[in-house]
Formats: C-alpha cells, sequence, structure tokens
C-alpha cells in the first residue's frame, strides 16, 4: 500500500474507472483540496521551495514590469479606475515590485484597483503579506478572486509570469492508426504508468507542423490555456487593455513531450510522488495568440525574456542600482542580468506576449509582419 495518499486515491481510481487523461492527472496532483501540490506546499516558490520564479531572482524584473504597467496604462489613454490584474501572483512579489515603481506615478497609484487570482488559500495569505507594506499607496485594498471571469468589468492590464506552465495539458501519441491520446494507468505491478488509448483523434483537430511527425512522437495541447486566452482576447478587445503572458515555452505549436516535475530545484518522476512535486509543461505560445485572437484581440509580436528585458532597460536598472556600491554589490547584479535574460538561462527559455485591445502596440512590442 502506498503512504503517498494521493498516489493510493488515484491508484484505486484507475482500478476502478480505468486510465485517465494526462490532464486529470495533473489536475489531481497539483489542485486536489486534500493532497494537491499547490494546496499543501509550504513554500512551493524561491530558494527554500522547488523552483525559483524571476521576481524572486531579482527586484530589477517586477520593477521593469512596473514600469511597463504605468506606460501602457498611459497609452491606453489613463482610464480611472484600471484594473491591474495578476493571474497566479506566487508570493505576492512581482505585484509588490510592480507597485513600489507604480508610486512614481500618483495619478496611477490613484486610478488602479489591484485584483489577484489565486485559489490557494495559503498562497493567498502570503501574497497579503507581502503586498502588506504597498497597501496603504492603495486607493482601495487589493482583491482575491478565484476566476478570471470574477474581475469587475472595465480597462484591465493583465500579467501572468509563470502562470500557463501549471495548467493541465493533454498528450497524444503518434501510432499506426493516428494520434492517440495519452493516458496514465497502471503497469503489471500495480504502478502508475504512462500508457496510450485506442482512440485516435481527428485528424483535422492535427497541427499541420505535426502531421508529419514519426510513430512515437508527442504532441501535447492544453484547452484550459487555450480557453483562458481567449477569455483574455474578449475581455480586452471589448474593455480596452493589455496582457503581458511570460513563461517557458515554444512560439510555434510542435510535437515534443515537455511534461516536467521539479521538486527541490531538481528534476524528478512525473508519476512517483503525485502531490509532493511541481508539474508542468512547456507553453505553446502560437496556440495562446490564436486563442486571443480569435476572441477580437491583437497579439503582439512575441519576444524572448531576454529580449524584453533589454528593451525596456535592464542593463540601465543594473546600472543604477550598482552605482558606488562595492564589487560584492556589483558582481550579485551582474549575475542577476544574466539569470534574467542571459541566452543560456533564462532570456531565451522563457517567451513574452503580449495581447491587446486592436491598435493598442504596449512598450516594447511591435505588430507582427514588421
Amino acid at each position: 500500500m502506498s503512504t503517498n495518499r494521493l498516489k493510493a486515491r488515484l491508484e484505486d481510481r484507475i482500478r476502478l474507472t480505468g486510465p485517465i487523461s494526462v490532464a486529470d492527472y495533473m489536475t489531481a496532483c497539483l489542485a486536489d483540496p486534500e493532497d494537491g501540490y499547490y494546496t499543501t506546499s509550504p513554500e512551493p516558490f524561491g530558494r527554500d521551495g522547488d523552483f525559483i520564479t524571476a521576481p524572486e531572482v531579482s527586484q530589477m524584473f517586477g520593477e521593469l514590469i512596473g514600469g511597463w504597467v504605468v506606460a501602457t496604462w498611459i497609452a491606453m489613454g489613463a482610464p480611472s479606475p484600471v484594473h491591474l490584474v495578476e493571474l497566479g501572483p506566487g508570493r505576492g512579489t512581482l505585484m509588490a515590485d510592480i507597485l513600489r515603481t507604480a508610486r512614481l506615478r500618483p495619478a496611477f497609484m490613484e486610478a488602479v484597483a489591484v485584483h489577484l487570482v489565486e485559489v490557494s488559500p495559503k498562497l493567498r495569505h502570503r501574497q497579503g503579506e507581502t503586498l502588506g507594506s504597498i497597501v496603504g499607496a492603495l486607493k482601495s485594498a487589493p482583491q482575491w478572486h478565484d476566476h478570471l471571469s470574477a474581475v469587475p468589468e472595465g480597462p484591465a492590464i493583465l500579467i501572468a509570469n509563470e502562470f500557463f506552465d501549471a495548467l493541465p495539458i493533454r498528450q497524444f501519441v503518434k501510432t499506426g492508426k493516428g494520434w492517440c491520446e495519452r493516458v496514465v494507468g497502471l503497469d503489471a505491478a500495480g504502478q502508475l504508468a504512462f500508457g496510450v488509448s485506442g482512440v485516435a483523434l481527428a485528424e483535422g483537430l492535427v497541427p499541420t507542423a505535426a502531421r508529419a511527425a514519426a510513430v512515437g512522437a508527442i504532441l501535447e495541447a492544453s484547452p484550459a490555456s487555450a480557453a483562458i486566452a481567449a477569455e483574455i482576447g474578449t475581455r480586452i478587445a471589448a474593455q480596452r487593455g493589455a496582457a503581458l503572458l511570460i513563461d517557458y515555452g515554444y512560439l510555434r505549436s510542435a510535437p515534443g513531450d515537455t511534461l516536467q516535475a521539479l521538486s527541490r530545484h531538481a528534476f524528478a518522476d512525473p508519476l512517483a510522488e503525485p502531490g509532493k512535486a511541481d508539474l508542468t509543461a512547456h507553453v505553446d505560445f502560437e496556440a495562446l495568440a490564436l486563442a486571443a485572437t480569435h476572441a477580437g484581440a491583437e497579439a503582439l509580436a512575441p519576444l524572448t525574456q531576454g529580449e524584453f528585458l533589454l528593451r525596456l532597460g535592464l542593463l540601465e536598472r543594473a546600472g543604477q542600482l550598482g552605482a558606488g556600491k562595492d564589487a560584492a554589490a556589483q558582481e550579485r547584479l551582474r549575475g542577476e542580468v544574466e539569470r534574467l535574460a542571459a541566452p543560456d538561462q533564462m532570456g531565451e527559455l522563457f517567451k513574452v506576449l503580449a495581447l491587446a485591445t486592436p491598435g493598442l502596440v504596449p512598450p516594447g512590442f511591435e505588430r507582427r509582419g514588421r
């Protein structure tokens, strides 16, 4: 009998009803009310957790995003009120740095209403603690929501940093009879194992780039991600605004197995300890852009994180922070710049996509085809 409660429950479920999709497995591992990773992990983020996000690497990341938010608000015509929405705010570090920078523009602070879309009670509490010192500069206290749909109507700027990578994906395996869904079942020993269903995906649903793939190739799709991108697109097309999506992933839809588990900053077996490790998959930015544009928004030409931060003034900000500091402080700042923007670190792996009301071009971006 497994000592991992979620694993034992999943094994019982599969014995009773049969194999489950990879999406259902991810949902259980991450969001199970009793044993899910994000509902039970004491501290998933930071050096003491399982992974480090860009806001935890350096304050410069959030400061530059804060400048982008204010500049985007001005480009929108400085609406008041304006909703500043973050999806999956982690420990609240990014929002705190954004608002600390935005305080330099008092008119923005007078206009802004902060909304945090977060389902975890533990993380909501941590976010509240992180934002405690900044709340006094806001006209109204931050509001928490379970879903984006709960955010009040009106002009909005949305931020999603490492949010989409944790949404569940479906996987399909190329077989002799087509693309069949990959599932999680039980092996001969009764342990969790990957398998393949006998139902083939309709040919019309297979991306053009994947149709010539070899037998054994894996194709991923995230209906949940596409639905949220479409919801964002619908909102900003109708009510004005922009969204900034930052995540690790790829710019063009293509086959590939990117499902991974992270525990204590190291890769782990995704099936070994359900609920004890973070499960993620690379984000398909082409699919996000397509969903948002079909909903009426404009998707600007995507950038790598390195190019985006350099365009926003990463080097200049590092120079400001390092002026007059000792050699150790300057070396630390150089290390943070490298971590955020170097091609062999986060600079190339992470991509940045901006969505906007048609006609609005947020700072740092260009329209596609230019």
